[in-house]
């Protein structure tokens, strides 16, 4: 059985950076795809990023400013975060899906991390 946990969130001032992890425990293959998601308060559940091998792939209101990266030897992912905005507010999620396929749809992945909570002051 796969379990993700992230760790990193807290609280941010605007125009900081963060770091989110997301450590794989179980039988995870190094050519997995795994995302990050996140939930403001009230909102839907949206994605930010995703990697699979060498290819990442970015929501638009990241792009620019974030690095998602992972150590195959560590089995975690990274999420890095700058200039960081009130709207980054949110929880983040690190999610997991068999295969090398790319998602950006949540329905997609089968194994989710309890997430960590990230708030942005203004």
């Amino acid at each position: 059985q796969v379990r993700l946990e992230e760790s990193g969130g807290g609280l941010m001032q605007a125009g900081g950076s963060l770091r989110l992890s997301c450590a794989a425990s179980g039988r995870t293959g190094s050519g997995d795809a795994m995302a990050w998601f996140r939930q403001a308060p009230g909102k839907e559940r949206e994605f930010v990023a995703a990697i699979s091998g060498g290819a990442t792939y970015y929501a638009v209101f990241v792009q620019g400013r974030s690095t998602i990266s992972r150590d195959t030897v560590k089995n975690t992912m990274f999420l890095q975060m700058n200039s960081l905005r009130p709207e980054d507010t949110g929880v983040y999620s690190c999610a997991l899906r068999r295969g090398t396929m790319i998602s950006t749809l949540a329905y997609d992945f089968q194994t989710w991390g309890q997430g960590t909570r990230v708030t942005v002051s203004s």
